[in-house]
């Protein structure tokens, strides 16, 4: 095998180009059509930091609606696609054909067309001109082929496909089929109004997604992706399996600002992947470690591949419990990864690489705790500081603790150049012993700084994550330009001027990045708006229910199992944004009302986290995942032998949707005490390291099978164990419609009430289902009632819904006027389910006194 190892072999330019292909653009044209091109992204980024921040509205100057400035967003990504981007793999790369010119601007045209004749087409809704049609057909078509450049043909295909369902709804099979539309009714639809391209998708990557991808691409163009690799190779570099786990925690530290697992993969990869190979892993292991770890770096909070920001306006929940309810799922998914790469050390045997300066564990214990307790005191001085500046200084805060930041970001820079600069290192040249951990932390602290702002604006000053990443933008762009002339006054280089260039340099590389690195992203959720608006067009969402309730045939795990898989096809070979528009828009729906006829009533971010997770997964799935491509061009093997690996290892990622969408407080939803969220997050973390365990065949030892699936029953009762409970009582009792008056108001602040309903729609289909219905703050029973949008009359003894508010939670649920309230279900009385986790543990325990004495040494 090793003979053939080379032939797989990526050069560095490869690899680069390789990223480039997939996120910035392959072309690399020179002169005028070069700097042509980098003004163009450098005023995408400028114009998105405009639109984002108070200035138009404190001067007047240049305001924006939404719908205007997604047509501006999109006509900047279309034009540059078109001269990023090859047509075809032979199409020149070092300049843009005439076509490619003509192509770009009528891209622009046609996207702009709405911000140019906004007022005109306000005045004509539904009343397309001659015009108006033959800009929307050129803008789709032009839309689908900057996709197909930009993303693919998976994009392309799928949106090709919706839009003929529109126009061939008629001469579709019975269950699918619907009156189609007319090429008027249907272009205005996807392009003229805010339904399909134009729509939420666009809207977000306009308002809040590009401003944290330009966040992260300054963030690395700062040298903050370096800092984090070199720390998790000094601190986890000496362990068993040590350059495996440093690649698990620096691609979490990369994820957590990239919405891109392809340039996580380069970034990391070409560091980390040579170390697996030179400690003892095996070529594909190494790559599809680090493939498994960069894709998850799209399920961790706060940018989640941008999905996050989606989830906000489809879920209708804040950002901030966004993140509450993702971060858990996400920490554990690694921390099982980081446990699957040491079980990997222990069966191979592999050790780790020795620190340059061999200290004893007792100082590496101490100066490592002096750092951590460090960063935490910092965090608190933060936190409490802060938040004690602005209870007492008011307005005047803000000026007050912007010096501070400046204070600290000074002293911090004077703090790390006591210590060895960080520089990129040559991925060829073997590393023999590791860099201490502590200088090596210490040098970069202030690169943590902008991150502080932006979750300090997010969570204590509750502002709009566009705003919260403005200000954590415009702090950063201070960075970049101030801190090369800063370390070059505290390092006595001299030079100033050309160290304070060379920073202006550094600002101007990054903002262009950020807008490259926003192409495909905002043609991806443009195109996934053809899909979007579609399904409002035709209501083929209603269809997707009743074909999966077939098939499942009403079965609640096969329902969860068929979603899982379409979503999974769905995926491929999508980038990580439209891949959540597309499962969100079409399979969410599917598992809400299949699971509210079935008894499964969970809160609808649970359901999108379900559907988001398997729609990641077609990432790692061959043979479409690029990501194994990229990794196995480092590690020089097969890439179909990656992913199938890769995929192996993203089966914990994999249970986790089926675990949280049945018990919720994976989701950190109902926790009512420290005490109950410590005992769900261990619970949660060892979970899933046992069934890391129980799938790698290796625990303390080899396992057997019967021990296998001992194992596999200890996880399932961890993650859930409302399953053995619910076997004994009940976890909710019926209570008669007519006593919600007095349920609702016991109910604490931001519950949820079980309700169950019938009646018909309007289609005179039979309807029973259950839905949760949110109470929101604690009030009067009726004021709650009102919030949620219901009216409410007793007639001879039953409930019934004399009215739904429109656009409220209630109407959101499904919930109509005339249907009937039959029950409402309460908590029951009975044992905390968590009892079962002592004989769950009691099981583990006596699994890793059996393997330990057959392995005949503890385990280390």
């Amino acid at each position: 095998m090793t003979d053939k190892e080379p032939e797989a072999v990526l050069s560095d330019e490869q690899l680069k180009q390789l990223v480039a292909e997939a996120d910035t653009g392959g072309r690399k044209p020179t002169g005028a059509v070069a700097k042509l091109v980098m003004l163009t992204a450098l005023a995408w980024s400028l114009f998105q930091l405009w639109i984002a921040s108070p200035l138009p509205y404190s001067l007047g100057i240049f305001v924006l609606n939404d719908t205007e400035s997604r047509s501006v967003h999109l006509a900047f990504a279309i034009f540059l696609a078109f001269l990023a981007y090859p047509a075809f793999k032979r199409s020149p790369r070092d300049y843009v054909p005439a076509l490619d010119w003509i192509l770009a601007l009528a891209g622009v045209f046609c996207a702009s067309y709405l911000f140019v004749f906004y007022a005109q087409l306000s005045t004509r809704p539904g009343q397309p001109t001659t015009l108006d049609l033959a800009t929307s057909v050129c803008g789709i078509v032009l839309l689908l082929e900057a996709a197909r450049r930009s993303l693919g043909l998976p994009m392309v295909i799928l949106a090709a496909i919706f839009i003929g369902y529109i126009f061939l709804g008629p001469y579709m099979p019975d269950m699918i089929a619907h009156k189609g539309a007319s090429l008027g009714k249907g272009m205005s639809h996807l392009w003229l109004s805010t339904e399909g391209v134009f729509g939420v998708a666009l809207g977000v990557s306009s308002g809040f997604i590009f401003l944290f991808v330009l966040f992260g691409a300054l963030l690395e163009t700062a040298g903050a992706g370096n800092y984090f690799i070199k720390s998790a190779i000094s601190l986890l570099g000496h362990l068993r399996g040590g350059p495996a786990k440093a690649a698990v925690v620096a691609s979490a530290c990369t994820g957590v600002i990239s919405g891109s697992s392809i340039a996580n993969v380069v970034t990391t990869g070409t560091f980390t992947i040579p170390l697996m190979k030179r400690v003892g892993y095996r070529p594909d292991k190494a790559a599809a470690v680090e493939v498994a770890a960069s894709v998850d770096g799209q399920i961790m909070p706060p940018v989640m591949g941008a999905a996050a920001f989606l989830m906000v306006e489809y879920v209708g929940i804040p950002y901030t419990q966004v993140l509450k309810h993702a971060i858990l799922p996400a920490l554990i998914s690694y921390i099982a990864l980081f446990y699957i790469v040491h079980l990997e050390a222990m069966k191979a045997d592999i050790r780790g690489i020795p620190h340059k300066h061999e200290n004893s564990f007792s100082s590496r214990m101490i100066s490592f705790l002096m750092t951590v307790s460090g960063m935490v005191i910092l965090a608190g001085v933060v936190y409490y500081g802060l938040g004690w500046i602005k209870d007492f200084t008011g307005d005047a805060s803000l000026y007050i603790v912007g010096v501070l930041m400046l204070a600290t970001y000074v002293g911090l820079l004077k703090f790390g150049t006591g210590y060895p600069e960080l520089h990129m290192d040559d991925p060829n040249v073997p590393i023999e012993t590791l860099p201490d951990a502590g200088p090596t932390l210490k040098s970069g602290l202030h690169f943590l700084l902008p991150v502080v702002v932006l979750i300090w604006n997010l969570m204590v000053e509750e502002l709009s994550p566009a705003l919260s990443a403005f200000w954590a933008t415009v702090f950063l762009m201070f960075i970049l330009v101030t801190q090369r002339p800063i370390i070059a006054h505290f390092r006595s280089r001299g030079d100033l001027g050309g160290a304070f260039r060379q920073g202006a340099q550094d600002l101007l590389d990054g903002l262009v990045t950020g807008a490259r690195n926003m192409i495909g992203i905002g043609i991806a959720t443009a195109a996934a708006g053809i899909i979007v608006g579609t399904v409002t067009l035709t209501g083929i969402g209603l269809v997707m229910t009743e074909l999966v309730e077939l098939i499942s045939g009403g079965n609640l795990m096969v329902m969860l199992g068929l979603v899982a898989v379409i979503c999974l096809i769905l995926g491929m070979g999508l980038p990580t944004t439209a891949n959540y528009i597309v499962v969100s828009t079409l399979m969410a729906p599917v598992v809400v009302e299949l699971g509210a006829q079935s008894g499964l009533l969970v809160p609808l971010i649970a359901v999108h986290l379900f559907v988001f997770y398997f729609g990641l997964m077609a990432d790692v799935t061959p043979p479409v995942g690029l990501a194994s491509y990229a990794a196995a061009g480092i590690a020089r093997c097969d890439p179909i032998r990656v992913g199938v690996t890769a995929f192996g290892y993203s089966i914990r990622t994999a249970i986790l949707p089926f675990m949280f969408i049945f018990n919720t407080q994976l989701l950190l939803i109902g926790i009512d005490s420290a005490w109950h969220l410590f005992l769900t997050v261990f619970t949660a973390i060892v979970a899933n390291l046992v069934f890391a365990a129980a799938t790698q065949g290796w625990f303390m030892a080899r396992n057997r099978a019967w021990e296998a699936v001992v194992l596999l029953l200890v996880t399932f009762t961890l993650f859930r164990p409302g399953f053995w409970m619910d076997m004994i009582h009940p976890p909710y009792d019926k209570v008669a419609p007519t006593r919600i008056m007095e349920v609702i108001e016991k109910a604490p602040t931001d519950d949820r009430l079980r309700v169950w309903v019938e009646g018909e729609d309007i289609n005179a289909k039979k309807i029973y289902k259950g839905v949760l219905l949110p109470l929101g703050q604690q009030a009067p029973a009726l004021q709650r009632l009102n919030a949620a949008g219901l009216s409410l009359m007793e007639v001879d003894g039953n409930l019934d819904i004399m009215a739904v508010k429109f656009g409220s939670r209630a109407a959101k649920l499904g919930l109509e006027q005339g249907f009937k309230i039959t029950s409402i279900e309460v908590l029951a009385e009975r044992p905390a389910k968590e009892w079962f986790f002592i004989p769950a543990l009691v099981l583990l325990g006596l699994i890793v006194v059996i393997q330990r004495r057959r392995a005949g040494v503890p385990a280390t």
